[in-house]
This record gives structure tokens, C-alpha cells and sequence, in this order.
């Protein structure tokens, strides 16, 4: 019979150093459960995380802690990775696909227990130039998505503006030209959106955008092509209703799993998502995965009585 493994705090002697942005939603519940575990807590800014965050790595520290979003994970794991440097999370915030994805509780009390007394993993991790991304980078639609869905959350919360920033985006559909290069062979595409994900992905409700489990460790690469509203809505709901497998079968839709591809927009800058963040960047895009990247701390596996 298998049972979950309990965890215990380290002893007060050995605090760990933990870093909580402040402006997590969840900030109060984050300093007790931190604070319980026995961890040494600077609280910050998110402008000064990742000054903060140097500071510590100079001084050799070589476990550390983050509490917040994809983004404040993101900051951190762009310093540790491909260090001996381990990494633990404190998952903060509104969907927490990277905790999920890699056995780090949601629970805020149970996530800085094994954030201490955890094991450590390798975990991939993404690049666009030089620019870590943890979970998924997206090019077109999208983009227009999280401004609309960020204009509206402020008054109707996250589930709603994400609603309307659909509806919005769907009636504002347009495409753009792209070209995806693979091992040097270049295809071009008229498109609305671009997808790419850490890891193979699933689109089917209600897994849609999540890691496929025990899927391929590789970049996922999903392209739409067309400019046909009702027929791009026929393709996506193909990949919702049935998943990927059945939206690979639609001529409209591409998809490749891959270790690093160039995508070039015939423009100098663009602005592209990046774990739900918006970025501008330089283009050509050229995207690719790192493999155990980083030391990531995580929950115990279930061990057998």
C-alpha cells in the first residue's frame, strides 16, 4: 500500500533563505507557511528580486527558495540554472503549471515543508534568445489576449476578464505571416497564433495547455494556418473536444516536437507571451530546451509501506 512520505521542518539552526514577492496575491499565507518551515524570509519587491536574489548566489548560497508566480519562479531560474544552485518554490500564483507539472505542492503550508526537506530533480526549461520561459511562449492571438484579459481584471477578476479577452480576441482575429525553421528547413505559414510549450502538451478540455504525463521531453510546437474565422474555431474546437491527436488530422493545424527551432516574423521587434507575461523581443526568435537545467526541490514520491 502506498503512503505519502511526511516532511518536517529543518531545525532552526539551519534556516534556508526564501524570497517572497510582495506582490503575490497570497503574500500573508506565504510568510506563515515559510516562517513555519524555518526558513530565513526577505520579503521584496518585484523589481528588486532579482538584485536580491545576486546577492545571495554571490554569498554561496546553495539552496534557495522563491514565493510567488510563473514569473517570479522564472527570475530565479534564470539565475540557478545550469548551477549546482537548488531550487525551491513556493507556488503563488493564479494557475501554478510549473509547480503542478513537477510534484510542488499547491498547498502553501505543504510546498515550504518540501521546498526544506524535499528531493532534488533535474527539470527542463525553455529559452527564447537568451530568455527563460518555464511553461509556454506564444506569438500572435495571445498577445492581444493577456493585454485585453489585463485591462479588465482589475474590475471582474481573473475568470471573467479571461472571458471577455476571448470574446474580444476571437472578433479581432488576425493572422500574420511566420516562418518556422526546423533542423535548417524553413516553412512559412499565414497564421493568428504561434504556440510553443515546455514539453509535450495536451489541448483537450480539461487538461488543455498541461504537460501530456509522461510525455516527450521537447519543445512543443503548435501552428494554426488560415485567416477563416469559423474554420480556425472548427480547429480548435477539434483540439478541445478530442485533443492533439485529433487536431494533427485538421490540414489547418501543425505541430512538432523539437529541441530548438528559428521563428522569424519579418519584423526587427515583436511582442510575444511568456508564461502569461507579455515581452518584447528582438527577432528573429530563436527557441530551444535545456534539459535538467535546474535542481529543482520537490516533493517525495509516494513510498510504499
Amino acid at each position: 500500500m502506498a503512503a505519502t512520505q511526511t516532511l518536517t521542518a529543518p531545525p532552526r539552526t539551519s534556516k534556508l533563505k526564501a524570497f517572497l514577492n510582495a506582490a503575490c496575491g497570497n503574500a500573508e499565507a506565504a510568510r506563515e507557511a515559510l516562517a513555519t518551515a524555518g526558513f530565513d524570509l526577505e520579503e521584496v519587491q518585484p523589481r528588486e528580486l532579482e538584485s536580491r536574489l545576486k546577492q545571495a548566489i554571490d554569498h554561496g548560497t546553495k539552496r534557495i527558495l522563491v514565493a510567488g508566480g510563473d514569473g517570479t519562479i522564472a527570475t530565479a531560474a534564470s539565475l540557478v540554472a545550469k548551477t549546482d544552485i537548488e531550487l525551491g518554490i513556493l507556488p503563488g500564483g493564479t494557475l501554478n503549471h510549473f509547480a503542478k507539472d513537477h510534484n510542488i505542492p499547491t498547498d502553501l503550508g505543504k510546498a515550504a515543508l518540501a521546498a526544506a526537506g524535499g528531493v532534488v530533480v533535474g527539470a527542463d526549461i525553455g529559452y527564447v534568445n537568451d530568455c527563460v520561459f518555464l511553461n509556454t511562449s506564444s506569438i500572435g492571438a495571445y498577445v492581444t489576449f493577456v493585454r485585453v484579459r489585463e485591462r479588465f481584471e482589475k474590475y471582474v477578476g481573473y475568470r471573467i476578464a479571461s472571458f471577455f479577452a476571448f470574446v474580444r480576441t476571437w472578433s479581432g482575429l488576425r493572422t500574420f505571416t511566420v516562418t518556422l525553421e526546423v533542423d535548417g528547413v524553413k516553412t512559412s505559414y499565414r497564421t493568428p497564433l504561434v504556440f510553443i510549450g515546455v514539453g509535450e502538451r495536451e489541448l483537450k478540455l480539461p487538461m488543455h495547455g498541461n504537460r501530456v504525463k509522461n510525455g516527450r521531453r521537447a519543445l512543443h510546437v503548435m501552428i494554426v494556418r488560415g485567416s477563416n474565422r469559423v474554420r480556425l474555431f472548427d480547429v480548435a474546437l477539434a483540439g478541445i473536444a478530442k485533443g492533439t491527436k485529433e487536431a494533427e488530422k485538421v490540414p489547418e493545424f501543425d505541430d512538432f516536437l523539437v529541441e530548438s527551432c528559428r521563428i522569424d516574423l519579418a519584423r526587427p521587434r515583436t511582442t510575444i507571451g511568456l508564461d502569461g507575461e507579455l515581452k518584447r523581443m528582438p527577432t528573429p526568435l530563436d527557441y530551444r530546451i535545456e534539459h535538467d537545467a535546474l535542481r529543482l526541490v520537490v516533493a517525495p514520491p509516494e513510498a510504499d509501506e
